[in-house]
């Protein structure tokens, strides 16, 4: 199989606008993410796809492969989808840009179920993560999934699923938003209209699950640190104080 990485990569961010373009310990938030999943081995090659010249700027003059984009896209799997289309490959991971600390341990078991596919049953694999913390169960954003006993998703949602109507605890799960594609189910998938389901939970996955696709969920240990605020920023530049 050719597996590559993809990180696609927006400028702008509602919250923290330029984001991926800030310092994080001497170098961009793009930049050290690029790096850390080249650094994992796992991939033929690594693309980050932007629609920004500064971003594409920043990659390719420290030696990276950047892709620009040449539409307006609505989510980063459309923009993936683009820039892949003429590209020979088989599997495609979606790394977001604004998650500097990306392991190579969860991105390595992901690839590891469609190395196992031997039938190709997986269209697509996500990662999920226990959660324990009531606030952190009722926090709408986080997306919450629940899957069959073969670990296919069965529904994502940012409502606390399952409700436990009777005094058995429920276990939850969290959606780590880091997802393996084959390149036929991520073209389909950008064919397809947005669905009620989606458009009432604005989450893109619900859309692979009403249109059939499969998406086999891996847990993992690993919750990864992603720059959301200026407040993460900081965080994230004193953990590499930390590290040296």
């Amino acid at each position: 199989m050719k597996v590559i990485a993809m990180i696609p990569a927006r400028y702008e961010a509602s919250r923290f606008p330029g984001k991926l373009m800030k310092d994080l310990a001497g170098k961009t938030v793009i930049l050290r993410t690029y790096e850390a999943t080249k650094q994992s081995n796992l991939f033929d090659e690594v693309f980050v796809v932007t629609d920004s010249d500064i971003i594409f700027n920043e990659i390719t003059k420290n030696g990276g492969k950047a892709i620009k984009s040449i539409k307006e896209h609505e989510s980063g799997s459309d923009r993936i989808a683009e820039a892949i289309e003429n590209l020979e490959v088989d599997i495609v991971v979606n790394v977001q840009g604004d998650e500097p600390f990306t392991k190579t341990e969860p991105l390595s078991n992901l690839l590891h179920v469609f190395k196992t596919d031997l039938k190709k049953e997986i269209d697509i694999a996500s990662l999920k993560f226990k959660m324990n913390d009531i606030e952190e169960i009722n926090n709408p954003n986080n997306v919450k999934v629940v899957t069959d006993e073969n670990d296919f998703a069965m529904y994502f949602s940012r409502s606390p699923i399952p409700y436990p109507r009777e005094a058995t605890k429920a276990v939850y799960f969290k959606h780590i938003g880091i997802y393996a594609f084959r390149k036929e189910a991520l073209m389909k998938f950008t064919k397809l209209p947005i669905n009620q389901l989606e458009a009432a939970e604005k989450l893109e996955n619900l859309r692979f699950l009403a249109n059939g696709l499969t998406v086999k969920m891996v847990e993992t240990n690993e919750i990864a640190i992603g720059i959301d605020t200026p407040e993460d920023l900081e965080k994230a530049n004193a953990i590499f104080k930390i590290k040296k």
